[in-house]
Order: structure tokens, then sequence, then C-alpha cells
């Protein structure tokens, strides 16, 4: 039987998407085109995604949550992974690689909630936004590597730092025809809008009004709180918001996509303000870090919410 999702119980999962910058920046690994996916043809690279992976749960089972384990292919889409020289059958064996590592690690978790997440992405770049699509060319860019996914261990896709509100409806459309649960997480500016300017109630409403609220719910990424907080109200398409995965600085993306150096913000900080996000909006059961983070602030964030 499937597993239940997190919007279908009371317990709340930690997630982790900061990966990328804690390798590129604390710990000088170099990842071209911010893909973690080639990691998986290394020893040394197979135990860094290991490792995180090993300490969320670690942290989850300490606080009595449950964990959501992301898997290290956000990038591994045909347009992303071409530069990096991989074809259709090397992208097909990377996307299940990164879900079978997972899938071996779950073996030790006990009976700790968790789930496998495959992590999939924008087809350009989120933050630019200039790769505006039809819902039908969405669907068949994303369904090369959906259906990949659709054969494996993942219990649910992930959209992950969805920028333009078509392109998440051809995502769904997608799982939808592989049978995939799907969670879209929209990556929102300083003024709480999409990069491309819908507001976050116009993108999930129109959303969901396509493709008739195939998502199991939303999620908001790559933002830090002080830039949506004040959007979120109890509105039912505010209710349709399940989770953060939030970054720990405040600086906007051209800001950070110009950074040379890592702005980790305050964990306690950023704990407490997820903390009081989830008193104020009992439905978000995932909360995890994005960039900037590290287990420090998935430990902050952990303690101030658990049960």
């Amino acid at each position: 039987m499937p597993r239940p999702l997190p919007h279908q119980g009371p317990q709340t999962f930690l997630t982790y998407t900061g990966m990328e910058t804690d390798l590129i920046f604390t710990q000088g690994i170099d990842l071209p085109g911010f893909a973690s996916f080639p990691l998986l043809q290394t020893p040394e690279g197979r135990a860094h995604l290991t490792r995180y992976a090993t300490n969320l749960a670690a942290i989850a089972s300490q606080t009595n949550c449950g964990v959501i384990m992301e898997s290290a292919t956000w990038v591994a889409s045909a347009d992303r992974a071409a530069p990096l020289g991989y074809d259709a059958p090397a992208l097909t064996a990377a996307n299940r690689d990164a879900i079978n590592l997972l899938s071996d690690l779950r073996a030790t978790f006990g009976n700790m909630p968790n789930l496998i997440s495959a992590n999939i992405g924008p087809r350009g770049d989120a933050y630019a936004a200039d790769t505006q699509m039809t819902a039908a060319e969405a669907a068949a860019y994303h369904t090369p590597q959906i259906a990949t996914l659709a054969q494996t261990d993942a219990d649910l896709i992930t959209a992950y730092t969805m920028a333009d509100p078509t392109e998440a409806i051809g995502i769904l459309q997608a799982c939808r025809t592989h049978d995939m649960p799907c969670v879209i997480a929209f990556t929102v500016e300083t003024d709480g809008n999409l990069p491309t300017g819908n507001t976050l109630e116009a993108a999930i409403t129109q959303v969901d009004a396509a493709t008739d609220n195939y998502a199991a719910y939303y999620m908001i990424n790559c933002a830090h709180p002080d830039h949506f907080a004040d959007v979120l109200t109890n509105a039912p398409w505010a209710r349709r918001i399940g989770g953060i995965v939030a970054n720990a600085s405040r600086c906007s993306h051209a800001e950070l996509d110009n950074a040379t150096e890592l702005d980790a913000g305050t964990p306690a900080e950023l704990g407490r303000q997820l903390a009081d996000l989830q008193r104020q909006h009992p439905q978000l059961r995932v909360l995890g870090g994005c960039c900037g983070t590290d287990m420090a602030h998935i430990t902050e964030i952990a303690h101030r919410i658990s049960p």
C-alpha cells in the first residue's frame, strides 16, 4: 500500500534541500550546473549523499518527527544534464540510482515514518523565469524523468523551485499519467511573488483549476520566511500550502546568485520563525532548510517543532 503523505496525518516531517550550497561553500566541492546527481558516480560522492540522508534521519528520530529524503535529481533532466555530458540512457540510470541509494538507506530507519521524494526542478533557471512553456510542452519535457522515477521506490515526486504555474500544470499532468503523487514547491522573491510576477494565490488557484486539485499539497521553498510570512492567510488557497523549505538568508535570488560567500543566517532564528509559522498554520506538515542551511539549522527547526 502507498505510504501516507504528510498532509494525510498529524506527523511533522523534516526535509533538507540545502546540500548543494553546503557542499560548494563550506566543503569546497565543485558542482557544475549546481548538479548533485554526478556525486553518485564516485564512492566519495555517494558517501556525501548518504551522510546527509542519515544525519537528517537521526535528527528526525531524536525529535519524534518523520523524515522525507530528497533525491539528488533536481537537475537530472535533459536540458540541465546535457552540458554535463549525460545522454538519455545515462540520465535514466542516474535517476534510478539516486532513488535506489535512498531505498537502501530506508531499511535502516526502523519504524520512523519516512518517505522518498523524487526531487525534480524547472527546465530552466527558476529565478530568471525565461523558459516559459505551454502545459503540454512542460508535460512532454518532464515526462521522461517522471516516467523513470515512477518505476522506482519513490513515494512521491516533489517539483522544487517552481516559478511558472504553467510548468507546474504540465508536471502534474505527467505525474497523473504515471500515477505518481506530486507536490509543487513554488519559490518567491522578496516581495512574496513568484519570479514570473504571479502571486502565490493566483499561482495555486490557476494550477488547481487546471489539474482538478491533483497536487497533494503545495510548498514554498528557496525563500526566507520574511519574504512570504505576511502573504500566508487562512484562505482556502493558502491552506493548500503544506510545507516550507526555507533559505537561511534574507538575500534576494539575484544576490544569492552573485554571492561569493555563504550567508548562513542564524539557525536559532530560522527554527523559531518556522515553528511560529506552524503554530499559526497547523497544516504546515513539512519543514526544512534550503539554500544556506545545514544540519545545525535542521536541528533547531526540529527541536522547536518537536512534539
